[in-house]
């Protein structure tokens, strides 16, 4: 028993001028691949059939390999359930399973406002927020996975961007219209609203096809180009209710305090918003210029061939 070979399941499968063999072990260590004459020899330390053992086998051709092709047949690919491979697999479905859900979110925020525009006209801005709301908190919850994956690096978007947006739109939904209702029911909370939804319905299909390698050239183009007019209204409307809910929190005099003997001084909060709509502007021209920057390597390279 201690001289039994171990044969790992070797599958085969062949066209008219490729072979293909996968050898079916995981935890692959120190594999030998070699080929003398017509004979294929494989020897690795792997987990297979017969648990973590070393696995070998001996496949014979039917004719002499040539030494042209000897390269080509010598890069046996293995496949195992920690391979690079599945491991891509698995970020490109929990990619795609993310984008899909924060795109079917936004679509039926967009969709509702947008039907219940043309049926109520001018009425429906005012309670955007109340019928609206709860899908709004899940998705804007949910996007704190969006720049945590730019964090640790399971995608390429840059952090910086992706901190600005998250924090910006999260202060203005959890801070401005979450905590006053004064605020809930005013227009600009439809604007708002529906702007973001616009923007994105069409980012999160973007990044689906790109997680299966599928490029629709009319979605590609809109993803790179709504953002042009769409983002300053966006900043523009989020301005809005920050001057409009200044009052209402001097008002109130929430989060509002006193610093602490001797000086005894009171800080509105109404102080931290006009800071902040500094902030806004300026992380509007962060994500602009970034945003730009894409759009150009999109497309800049085919507007100086056409030239």
């Amino acid at each position: 028993m201690e001289n039994q070979v171990l044969t790992p399941h070797v599958y085969w499968a062949q066209r008219h001028r490729e072979l293909y063999l996968r050898v079916e072990l995981s935890d692959v260590q120190n594999p030998a691949i070699s080929i003398t004459e017509n004979v294929l020899h494989f020897k690795a330390q792997g987990h297979g059939a017969k648990g973590d053992n070393v696995y070998e086998f001996h496949l014979e051709f039917l004719d002499l390999v040539k030494p042209e092709e000897e390269e080509r047949l010598n890069k046996l690919r293995i496949e195992s359930q920690g391979s690079p491979e599945t491991l891509i697999s698995l970020k490109k479905g929990y990619l795609f399973m993310y984008n899909l859900v924060q795109f079917l979110g936004f679509s039926w925020m967009f969709v509702n406002m947008t039907v219940r525009f043309f049926i109520l006209g001018k009425e429906s801005f005012y309670d955007t927020f109340h019928t609206m709301a709860d899908m709004m908190y899940f998705c804007q919850m949910l996007a704190v996975v969006e720049t945590i994956n730019a964090a640790i690096g399971v995608t390429k978007s840059p952090v910086i961007p992706s901190v600005l947006q998250l924090f910006g739109r999260n202060f203005i939904l959890f801070i401005i219209f979450g905590t006053m209702e004064e605020m809930q029911n005013k227009a600009v909370v439809f604007f708002v609203f529906y702007i973001w939804s616009t923007i994105e319905i069409f980012r999160y299909p973007f990044y689906m096809l790109s997680c299966i390698d599928m490029d629709w050239k009319v979605l590609t183009w809109l993803r790179y180009t709504v953002w042009i007019p769409l983002y300053p209204l966006g900043c523009l409307a989020e301005a809005v209710s920050v001057i409009q809910s200044i009052p209402v929190f001097n008002e109130t005099g929430r989060f509002s305090f006193t610093l602490p003997y001797p000086v005894k001084i009171k800080v509105r909060f109404s102080f931290f918003l006009q800071v902040y709509l500094i902030i806004l502007f300026l992380g509007l021209y962060i994500n602009f210029r970034h945003l730009y920057k894409q759009r150009r390597r999109r497309y800049g390279q085919r507007k100086k061939k056409t030239h």
